[in-house]
């Protein structure tokens, strides 16, 4: 037998195959397989040694159908360059894990069709569930719901009608911004991130409702793109105002980043010149130069909700809202650096 028929062999093992080979009945191959029931360690022991010689592959999409599950589910990021997303990956896969599933990672940043090509593979595919973490239209989302795919949005704000987990952004907003206040500062700037679509952030009504709580002066607005590049532009749109305010809040680290950068560049102090706080709690945080001050999200919980809500998703259909914690560091005036 050539090395090419060899290999042809492998591949058309069959289940009944591996049964012979064993001296076992094909129902505790399938037991050894999906470790569905018990097998003395001897049985187990020869099933998987025939599984090796015969090189006999499982056939998913069969276990599937068998199943009712693909025992996977589709996560869509907008990039894994920001750490707050490749933090929720790593989050949502120990979950899922726990659960017995896989998880299909998938960004927006490489397709260029706002992650529509994911869309409709998963639905193919008709995994368990997908997470999304970057708005979609209810056109883009059609495919999953045609193919009945438990939808879940995350890193979200509400969405009607569609589970979502997210994180309290006007309450995270109105912290920093009102500790920035604390700190004795009474105009306080706002570079804010915008969407495709247009969605109004929510972050933006929290700063303007902090101010207006303690009847402080809004200072200028800056409506950039989210990410390091948007932010170092604002840092030195900012840096050449000449009635600068003392301080600012950034909606997110990757802008601030960005923003830190370019101010030290015009030799604009932090927080001497100008505080700064903004929002996500990115470990990145600790070490830039000053240490940034950011509202934290807990993205453990989230993922484990978000989670949750794919695994049992016949239970609701709700919002699921966490509280943000403010993370004080040298950016605003506190603190030391940290090591």
């Amino acid at each position: 037998m050539s090395p090419r028929d060899h290999q042809n062999a492998r591949a058309r093992a069959t289940r009944d195959d591996v049964a012979r080979l064993a001296g076992v009945s094909s129902a505790v191959v399938s037991y050894v397989i999906n470790e569905s029931k018990h097998v003395s360690p001897a049985t187990e022991a020869r099933v998987r040694e025939a599984i090796e010689m015969l090189g006999y592959q499982p056939n998913p999409a069969a276990r599937a159908l068998r199943l009712g599950s693909t025992e996977a589910i589709g996560l869509v990021l907008p990039s894994l360059a920001n750490p707050l997303f490749a933090g929720l990956a790593e989050e949502v896969e120990r979950e899922a894990t726990r659960h017995g599933l896989d998880v299909l990672i998938a960004t927006t940043d490489i397709t260029g069709d706002d992650g529509m090509s994911h869309i409709r593979h998963f639905a193919r595919r008709r995994v368990d569930g997908v997470l999304l973490c970057t708005p979609m239209s209810d056109a883009a989302l059609a495919p999953l719901r045609q193919a009945g795919v438990p939808i879940v949005f995350l890193n979200a704000s509400m969405v009607h009608g569609i589970d979502a987990i997210g994180v309290d952004l006007e309450a995270g907003a109105r912290v920093a911004v009102g500790h920035l206040a604390d700190h004795g500062h009474r105009r306080i700037g706002l570079v804010i991130g915008t969407y495709r679509d247009g969605t109004r952030d929510a972050r933006e009504d929290g700063w303007r409702a902090a101010l207006d709580e303690r009847g402080l002066e809004a200072g200028p607005v800056l409506r950039v793109d989210f990410g390091m590049a948007a932010g170092y532009r604002a840092g030195h749109d900012f840096a050449d105002m000449t009635d600068r305010p003392p301080a600012v809040f950034i909606s997110a680290d990757q802008q601030a980043i960005g923003f830190l950068r370019a101010l030290a560049e015009r030799d604009v102090r932090v927080p001497e010149d100008i505080a700064v706080a903004s929002f996500d709690g990115s470990p990145l945080g600790q070490y830039t130069w000053p240490s940034l001050t950011s509202v934290s999200q807990p993205i453990q919980e989230m993922a484990r909700a978000a989670v949750k809500a794919i695994v049992h998703h016949d239970e609701h259909t709700a919002y699921t809202g966490f509280a943000p914690t403010l993370v004080a560091r040298e950016s605003c005036g506190c603190g030391e650096p940290e090591a």
